[in-house]
């Protein structure tokens, strides 16, 4: 199994219990979560060394998000302790037509506000074998972006595989911010996830489909992959295909482009969904398991399609299932029989 190494911000999340709203709740649900943090997750839950990169403070509460780590095999070695607060979010889980809602209290965040002394990359990176971020890392903060920077390079200067979920969140950066910070970046990347929205908005690339109203012909991504390769370089090009119904049902599948052959994964129709936090990147730490251990990208894909499915029946932002389950859900067993 390889090394694994990703960069970002974890947060402390307070939900509302159940499915309560924000205004009628007396108390929050805490768990710990953040897109590549729970990439991390996945990928030490299916046996490779996951290391994760961050800077949170020296209290308490820094300690308890170190410690959600911990508990999941997530290696912390390389996190910084120091600077003020920890991001928190708060999420309301909404049901049929009421959508779930985050609200952000993350500014002048630890890893918000860190600088680059505050990590020696070039030794993080020695030994991996890929390098994993998101595009909410550089919209953190003008500090974060020049981070992913570095990160990226020293990622490269070792020869390591890196990936990037464009991950695009329009509470935290504009369309032109985005593209400004994101395109450059993309020099050093060899693997690019993202959905129809995030290449449109993070990259200015926008595919021949009209996704909200359901016409998800993969005919409409394959020219837009074949531009985003050619543009970037990139060595696969990646998409979820998110069919949201309602806030408890929704389609899922992938499509993925080696620069040679497009592939459509099988489809799942979620329902109920019990959390769908921490759904891409559940997908992603799929793909770079698929990648990294399976023969072929059409296996790869099924492998992240299936992990990410599964997600969605897990409360929390963490994907908390083994190889093994994602496997059987892969191959066609997608029953839920009682396994006695």
């Amino acid at each position: 199994m390889g090394k694994i190494v990703t960069l970002g911000e974890i947060m402390l999340r307070l939900s509302t219990p159940g499915h309560s709203r924000f205004i009628q709740s007396d108390s929050f649900d805490v768990v710990y979560g953040g897109g590549e943090a729970n990439v991390a997750v996945s990928c030490a839950n299916y046996g490779h060394e996951a290391y994760f990169v961050t800077k949170l403070p020296k209290h308490e509460i820094g300690q308890a998000a170190v410690n959600a780590l911990r508990r999941f095999g997530v290696h912390t070695d390389y996190i910084t302790r120091g600077g003020d607060r920890i991001g928190i979010y708060y999420l309301e889980s909404g049901s049929a037509m009421r959508p779930s809602k985050v609200i952000y209290d993350r500014a002048h965040s630890s890893i918000a506000e860190a600088e680059a002394v505050d990590f020696d990359f070039d030794t993080i990176m020695k030994g991996a074998d890929w390098f994993h971020w998101s595009g909410i890392t550089p919209a953190i903060s003008d500090k974060a972006a020049v981070l992913t920077r570095l990160a990226c390079e020293a990622a490269k200067r070792h020869g390591v595989m890196v990936s990037v979920d464009l991950n695009f969140r329009k509470k935290l950066w504009s369309s032109e911010k985005a593209q400004s910070v994101m395109r450059p970046l993309m020099q050093y990347v060899d693997v690019c996830i993202g959905n129809e929205e995030d290449a449109e908005l993070c990259l200015g690339f926008k595919p021949e489909a009209n996704v909200e109203a359901g016409q998800t012909d993969a005919e409409g991504y394959k020219g837009i992959f074949r531009q985003m390769a050619e543009e970037f370089g990139f060595k696969y090009v990646i998409s979820t295909l998110r069919e949201s119904y309602s806030a408890s049902q929704n389609g899922w599948k992938g499509m993925i482009y080696d620069g040679k052959e497009f592939y459509v994964s099988r489809h799942y129709d979620i329902a109920p969904i019990v959390d769908r936090v921490g759904g891409g990147d559940s997908f992603s730490g799929g793909i770079i398991h698929g990648l990294l251990t399976q023969k072929t990208q059409a296996e790869a894909l099924e492998f992240a399609v299936a992990a990410s499915a599964l997600k969605h029946t897990i409360p929390g932002d963490f994907n908390m299932v083994s190889t093994t389950e994602v496997e059987a859900l892969a191959s066609g067993d997608a029953s839920g029989r009682v396994q006695r």
